[in-house]
């Protein structure tokens, strides 16, 4: 079985080495976009199942409510970041511009997650019980993969 902890982590690695690898890219090419699909398509569905099986846990704590909420934000503020490098041409400054600017704050999300919020949350989620939120945020996050695009199309019409 995996943890939670664990599940985070390993998609954290994941993420990074993504990012150096998009960075490592120039201009329109193949390896940023394949590249770029995948870390888009994982970090969305990652998100989505990390806010509602784990930052959910946190929230039912008074003390762990602003260190959900922060990271929620983070994840929000990221969002429209990844928005607009979807819909800006790979091959433009404003492109790299954004990307870096996402490398930035994406990583700085990850270590205040990984060295605070887990912290915190080993206060909430008993040491038992880590197998089953891991199990459930991997099956949360399958199926956050799949509501991506319809999701996308979704806040479009908004």
């Amino acid at each position: 079985m995996t943890s939670i902890y664990d599940a985070i982590r390993k998609d954290h690695d994941r993420h990074r080495e993504l990012l150096d690898a998009i960075a490592d890219t120039q201009g329109d090419s193949a390896d940023r976009r394949r590249a770029w699909d995948e870390f888009y398509h994982d970090v969305k569905a990652h998100a989505a199942a990390e806010e509602e099986t784990f930052y959910s846990k946190l929230m039912s704590e008074t003390w762990g409510q602003d260190s959900a909420r922060h990271s929620v934000h983070e994840h929000e503020q990221m969002d429209e970041q990844m928005e607009k490098l979807r819909e800006t041409d790979m091959s433009s400054p404003a492109w790299l511009t954004t990307f870096k600017q996402l490398k930035h704050d994406y990583e700085h999300h990850m270590e205040e997650e990984e060295d605070e919020v887990f912290a915190r949350a080993q206060k909430v989620i008993d040491v038992d019980d880590t197998d089953a939120f891991g199990a459930r945020f991997l099956k949360r996050k399958a199926r956050e993969g799949e509501l991506i695009e319809e999701k996308r199309e979704d806040a479009l019409e908004d």
